[in-house]
This record gives structure tokens, C-alpha cells and sequence, in this order.
């Protein structure tokens, strides 16, 4: 009697997981459905993204080549212009959507989270707009954060349009958001794994959004490959294997970059707060001021600007002298500081990535010369670092490791990433530091509360 109890409940239980494998099923096609519209779209808006910066940097080099006909109007020119893209960014985002400022990727965990509104309407138009004349003026910022951004606003816009429920507008932003890593850098799989490791405190997992964020990171891709070609973010030369007996390196190299990550975070936060502290005179000409500095190292030292798609293949290419590495990674270090600590519009791992490039391509070259016999190839320095920075400051490694390799093309550097990146995940986290995306979440939760201007998200 208790047998055929005890096979009564467990055929019960059966029935009921079946059961509810198939009502998710059903339910979950529409919403895979709007979840590849989210992701083509942002694509979509990722590759005009890309597009229009290259024909602003263009017609920026024309006019700067038109100038050089008259002595010092070229210098003049690349101030006045980028301190002006600065300032109009700065007044979009004062006046009309102060979420926008920085990545945005701290404002999509805190919507996931249910802390900050989504208010699409106003952040997809001024990113894009923002996003462009900051980028666009030579500020050392990524274009992933607006995409970033732009995605998850996209799968908010879905969601409120169609009338979704609760958990599926959830998977949308998700989905939207990974879908716009993926259109920045051409990295579906990066896309996939940072919604997954760095959002996983507010992600909700289930098969339905786990899926939904894997169609709308793959469509994304897929149209950006459509209208800007199917080339690797950053083309360089297939590395050969590193020799076993030098991985040892590759640890010591992780534990640099742990501390390079703790520090960066630290100095990040202080440089957010001295701009936000401004008032007066000082406050409203940030923009200007910050721009035109900007401009200035436009003209005489451009490689320490930009987001740092230029100047990774020069360093990758051994373009950059290698006693000029340091000096550049320390200017470099200063400019994303000064960049993104102001407030403006753009991301942070593209300036991360090429630091760790910098910084790399000089340790290989070290190490090269110390040993020669277990160093062939100091670029494998370069992509290590690439993605060791921002390992240790978001302390997303898989993401870290899945981004360089998609980027560059180098399958044969899995085993060094995977040692540099979680040992400096691991040093990192043992200086006490927290993931930079958890400070600036709640940095911009403090700060909204401080001023009596908090956003609630049904507002």
C-alpha cells in the first residue's frame, strides 16, 4: 500500500514538472519573438553607432586638415570643437536625462533590480545623440556604454508596447542589454556571459530568460555584421600557444593587474565625486573645460585619446615605441580618469582594454628581454592585459576571457587568460575592492537620495 502511495506521488510529481515544462514552452515563443526584434534592433542602432562616429571622426579630420593652412588655427579648432560636442553633451544630460551619464550599465542592473526607472523615451534619443558628440570629440570613452544602455532601454520599449508581464519585460532588458555588449564589440558570446556573471544579482535565471538573452545577443550581432562587415574589433596576427614553463608569468601578471583593477576603482570613484561636488561657474563649464583639454590632446598627443580602437592595433602592431608604452598608459590612465569621471556620456571597458593592451605589450617586451627563451611573442602580454583591467575592476572573468578572444581571434590564449584574468579577479577582491558597476550602482542610489530627486520606477 505505501508502494504503490509512494509511486502514486512520485508519478504526481512527474506529471507536474511536465506540466509546467509545457506551459513555459507555450508561453515563452512570443517572448523569444520580441526578444529577436530587441536584439536586431539594437543592433541595428549599435552599427549606426559605429557608423556615424567613423564619419564624424572624418569630417573632423577634414576640417582640422583645412585649418593647418593657418598657424595655430588647427589647435584652436580641435579645442573649441570637442570642448563644444562636450558641453552640448553635458547640457542634454543635465536638462533632460541625468541617467545617461557614464556607461548606464549601473542604471540597467538598478531597473533589473526594480531601483531605477527605464524612462526609454528620453534615454534612447539622448545617448545616441550624447553618445556621439561625446565619443565623437576625442573623449576616452567606450561606445559599448550607450549600446549597453540603448539595448536595455530598447527591451524596456518592447515590453511597455507589447503589454508584456513582469518577468518577461525583465528577460527583455536583459536580453537588450547583452544584446548591446554584443553589438559594440562583435561578441555574442561576451553579450551572453555578462548579463549571466556580472548582472547575476539581479538577473532572474529560468530557461525562458537564459534563452531570451542568447536570441537577442545573436540577432544583435547578426545585424551589425549585416551593415559593418563581419571584420574582428581588433585585427591582429594568430599567437602561437605560450611554452607551459611561462605561464608562471602570466599569475605575476594577474596579481599586477588585481592591483592596477583595485586602484582604478578606487581613483574612478574619487574623480566622480570631485565633478559632482562642483558648483557655480565651474559646474556648468565642466563640459567645456574637460572637452577642451580633450581637444588639446587631440592635436599634439592623439594616441592618449579616443576610446582606444586606434590605438590598441598601433600598440599591437609594435607602431608605439616601446619606452613611449608607460608613459602612454600612465596619460592614458589619467585621460579615462579625467573622461569618465566627468560624467559624460560612454563607457569604460573599451578605455580598460586598451590600458591592459598598453600596459601588456611593455611587460611582454620585459619579459622578452629577461626571457627570451619563454617569451617568443610579447603580444601575448598584450591580450592578456586586455582582458585582465577589466577583470579586476567589473569581476566578470569569463566575460573578460570571452570578449578578448572574440575581439582578437585568438583561441590558443585561453589558458593564459584564464590564469591572468582570476588571478586578478582574486587579488582584486582580496584588496577589499567591490565590482566597479556595484559602487556606481549604489553611488547613484545615494546620490539620488541625497538630492530629494530619487526616481522611482513606476514614476
Amino acid at each position: 500500500m505505501n508502494l504503490d502511495s509512494n509511486n502514486d506521488s512520485h508519478h504526481s510529481a512527474i506529471n507536474k514538472v511536465i506540466s509546467k515544462l509545457s506551459t513555459t514552452e507555450k508561453g515563452s515563443s512570443i517572448v523569444l519573438l520580441w526578444a529577436l526584434i530587441v536584439g536586431a534592433l539594437t543592433g541595428c542602432i549599435g552599427a549606426l553607432f559605429q557608423l556615424a562616429l567613423g564619419q564624424i571622426a572624418t569630417m573632423k579630420e577634414m576640417l582640422l586638415k583645412f585649418l593647418e593652412f593657418t598657424p595655430g588655427l588647427p589647435l584652436i579648432g580641435s579645442i573649441v570643437l570637442s570642448g563644444v560636442m562636450v558641453f552640448i553633451t553635458f547640457l542634454l544630460i543635465r536638462k533632460l536625462a541625468p541617467e545617461t551619464g557614464g556607461s548606464g550599465v549601473q542604471e540597467i542592473e538598478g531597473g533589473l533590480e526594480g531601483l531605477r526607472p527605464l524612462r526609454w523615451k528620453r534615454v534612447i534619443p539622448i545617448k545616441f545623440i550624447g553618445g556621439l558628440l561625446s565619443l565623437g570629440s576625442g573623449m576616452v570613452m567606450g561606445r559599448e556604454g550607450p549600446t549597453i544602455q540603448i539595448g536595455g532601454n530598447i527591451g524596456k520599449m518592447i515590453g511597455d508596447i507589447f503589454k508584456v508581464s513582469k518577468i518577461d519585460a525583465h528577460a527583455l532588458v536583459a536580453a537588450g542589454a547583452g544584446g548591446g555588449l554584443s553589438a559594440a564589440f562583435n561578441a555574442p558570446l561576451a553579450g551572453i556571459l555578462f548579463v549571466i556573471e556580472e548582472m547575476r544579482p539581479e538577473f532572474k535565471y529560468n530557461f525562458l530568460t537564459v534563452q531570451a538573452v542568447i536570441i537577442a545577443s545573436a540577432s544583435a550581432d547578426i545585424v551589425l555584421r549585416l551593415m559593418v562587415g563581419q571584420e574582428l574589433a581588433i585585427p591582429m596576427n594568430m599567437l602561437s600557444t605560450p611554452p607551459l614553463a611561462s605561464l608562471f608569468l602570466f599569475l605575476i601578471f594577474g596579481c599586477i593587474f588585481g592591483l592596477f583593477g583595485f586602484v582604478f576603482n578606487h581613483l574612478l570613484v574619487k574623480t566622480l565625486n570631485f565633478f559632482s561636488n562642483l558648483t557655480g561657474w565651474s559646474f556648468t563649464l565642466t563640459g567645456l573645460i574637460v572637452g577642451g583639454l580633450i581637444g588639446a590632446l587631440v592635436w599634439f598627443y592623439p594616441d592618449a585619446v579616443g576610446g582606444g580602437y586606434v590605438v590598441i592595433p598601433k600598440a599591437l602592431s609594435g607602431s608605439i615605441p616601446v619606452m613611449m608604452l608607460l608613459l602612454l598608459f600612465a596619460v592614458r590612465f589619467g585621460t579615462t580618469m579625467l573622461s569618465y569621471g566627468s560624467g559624460s556620456i560612454g563607457g569604460i571597458f573599451a578605455p580598460m582594454l586598451a590600458l591592459g593592451t598598453i600596459f601588456g605589450m611593455w611587460f611582454g617586451h620585459f619579459a622578452h628581454f629577461v626571457l627570451p627563451d619563454l617569451v617568443v611573442q610579447p603580444e601575448v602580454f598584450a591580450v592578456a592585459g586586455m582582458a585582465a583591467l577589466f577583470c579586476a575592476t567589473v569581476r566578470a572573468p569569463l566575460t573578460g576571457i570571452a570578449l578578448t578572444i572574440e575581439m582578437t581571434g585568438n583561441y590558443l590564449m585561453i589558458l593564459p587568460l584564464i590564469l591572468t584574468c582570476f588571478t586578478a579577479t582574486i587579488v582584486a577582491q582580496g584588496l577589499g575592492g567591490q565590482p566597479i558597476y556595484t559602487v556606481l550602482l549604489k553611488r547613484t542610489i545615494d546620490l539620488a537620495k541625497k538630492s530629494g530627486k530619487m526616481l522611482m520606477p513606476n514614476k
